[in-house]
């Protein structure tokens, strides 16, 4: 139901790993659902700083990537750690009923009765996601059809079954 990416105005896509080698190429740990994201890119930031991409590799499963005009093992090490974030608008597109993480964590939970909380959260488990609402106290929503009734992304707002939520 959702997809993993974080902030509003940029969006996290990979972190960067252990430098490879001594010609500058870094490792990307991805921080997508979407494969195939890094190969198309021409530039990224890191660490808040832009950089045009020369070389995506992809080798035994892992990602690499060259940045222009970084030259060296020393100044890639330097990268180790950071995030590598887009602006919002590229951002892969979703399909109907598909949410981004980051579009969902600030929501308002309401039900039949009202607000219940706010999502804090939301926890990937491989079955479905489950959404971290915290209000009076907090509460483990499962984001499921059954369950959840309407993503009102742009006013911030999901509405639930408090019938379903009590079977659980």
């Amino acid at each position: 139901m959702t997809k993993s990416l974080q902030s509003a105005a940029e969006i996290i896509i990979g972190k960067v790993g252990k430098a490879r080698g001594l010609d500058g190429t870094v490792k990307i740990i991805p921080l997508t659902d979407f494969e195939g994201r890094f190969d198309n890119l021409t530039e990224v930031a890191v660490g808040g700083k832009i950089f045009s991409i020369e070389k995506v590799q992809h080798i035994g499963g892992e990602i690499f990537i060259k940045f222009q005009n970084v030259d060296n093992r020393e100044t890639a090490k330097t990268f180790a750690n950071k995030f590598l974030t887009v602006p919002r608008a590229e951002a892969a597109p979703l399909e109907e009923g598909e949410f981004y993480t980051f579009d969902i964590i600030g929501c308002e939970v309401f039900d039949s009765a009202g607000k219940i909380g706010t999502v804090a959260n939301v926890f990937k488990t491989g079955s479905n996601d489950v959404f971290q609402v915290v209000g009076e106290r907090e509460v483990l929503i499962p984001a499921l059809k059954s369950v959840i009734k309407k993503i009102d992304i742009p006013n911030k707002k999901i509405v639930v079954d408090s019938a379903m939520l009590e079977e659980i």
